[in-house]
């Protein structure tokens, strides 16, 4: 429920902000359901709102948010009508997951889109992927994607949720600055008719990834850990890459690989 308070501003009550708030952190089925996901911290929150994330309400603390620019941005989104709770530093660290609790965080409308609206032609470089055993692999992925200017990510199946609260965190921001897509495998599987170039990865590459000349646009293929691309994600590849790596060693960590993969499509 919210309320107008005397400004005319539209104030939440606390409890069931705070309520909500801490279901969508721990709750993956409500996040989806929702549509929904909490971020905290003033470099988080300035990215969402500097990239236009629809804004679903607004927590803050006056005591405990001292940054100049955020608190102006809070001022102006309540002008705006943005539903908002304001709470003591007491409340905010019932919900806030940070050692250090910035005193302004926001519940965030999901944006993920379909492959079939992405305009893959006008992008330089994707990187695909079905599941990721860290949330921190997956965050160092997306900073080293926003990084290079790469467009983002089709994220291949319900495997991974980039919206969960330590992927966020681990992005440190980068994740307002990607396109965020998701699709099934079989849908994937047409991604040739659009005509990019798809490379994979994989450790029984036939060349060296510094040897292929990664013209725009590039989709990247990512297998899992432990069992490398399927069978139906080496159909759809141009190319299948290796890096090499020193005798005995035969897998590098995922966000290493990707990064380093990244990196070449950048240079070109």
């Amino acid at each position: 429920m919210q309320n107008e308070d005397r400004t005319g501003y539209q104030q939440l009550e606390t409890a069931p902000t705070l309520a909500t708030i801490e279901r969508l952190q721990y709750d993956r089925h409500y996040r989806d359901r929702r549509g929904l996901f909490f971020v905290e911290g003033v470099r988080n929150f300035v990215e969402a709102v500097d990239h236009c994330f629809p804004i679903s309400a607004l927590l803050y603390s006056e005591k405990l948010l001292i940054n100049p620019l955020a608190r102006k941005m809070v001022r102006q989104l309540k002008r705006n009508g943005v539903p908002f709770a304001r709470v003591s530093p007491e409340q905010f660290r019932t919900v806030s997951k940070t050692e250090r609790a910035s005193g302004v965080g926001a519940v965030l409308h999901h944006r993920i889109q379909k492959l079939e609206s992405v305009k893959l032609e006008e992008q330089s470089c994707w990187t695909a992927l079905g599941h990721v055993r860290s949330h921190g692999n997956f965050g160092t992925l997306v900073r080293t994607s926003a990084a290079v200017g790469a467009a983002g990510f089709i994220l291949l199946g319900d495997g991974i949720d980039p919206f969960d609260p330590l992927v966020v965190r681990a992005t440190m921001g980068a994740l307002f600055k990607q396109t965020l897509v998701r699709t099934t495998d079989d849908q994937f599987q047409r991604v040739q008719q659009r005509n990019p170039q798809v490379i994979g990865a994989s450790p029984d590459g036939t060349m060296e990834y510094d040897q292929v000349r990664y013209t725009r646009p590039t989709v990247l293929i990512l297998g899992t850990e432990r069992s490398g691309l399927t069978e139906a994600q080496r159909s759809v590849c141009r190319h299948i890459v290796r890096i090499p790596m020193a005798d005995g060693m035969d897998s590098l960590n995922l966000a290493v690989a990707g990064s380093l993969l990244m990196y070449k499509a950048f240079l070109g």
